[in-house]
């Protein structure tokens, strides 16, 4: 098991809760922190801007980070999000256990629905 943690910005605290509630409904994050407001700096399209951006910390493992990042796009307003991850290299064992734990069963909407047995 790999733990990773990913960074993620967006505008608003309402955003930052249901992209939070969309990785922990489809178990790709064990624990999202959301952070109070961030004074965001950043050149976009040439410019020089200045954004209040919410961030969230998202826990989970490498084997669910390209998921983890498709699902955060789908529900993020921006045309190119901030979503970085980076190895949690060591901590509390017990905390990582529980992310693999938490991660490692899929959501009971990301299964593959039974396909219903056909009448003869």
């Amino acid at each position: 098991m790999k733990p990773v943690s990913v960074f993620v910005t967006v505008s608003t605290a309402g955003g930052a809760r249901r992209i939070a509630r969309a990785l922990l409904d489809a178990r790709l994050a064990a624990c999202v922190n959301i952070t109070g407001l961030l004074d965001s700096h950043y050149r976009w399209k040439g410019r020089i801007e200045r954004s209040r951006e919410v961030g969230l910390i998202a826990k989970t493992t490498a084997s669910r980070l390209n998921h983890l990042i498709r699902t955060v796009k789908a529900h993020h307003p921006y045309e190119v999000p901030c979503i970085v991850a980076w190895p949690i290299i060591g901590g509390n064992p017990d905390f990582l256990r529980w992310i693999e734990q938490e991660t490692a069963r899929p959501a009971q909407s990301l299964r593959r629905p039974k396909k219903p047995a056909r009448k003869r």
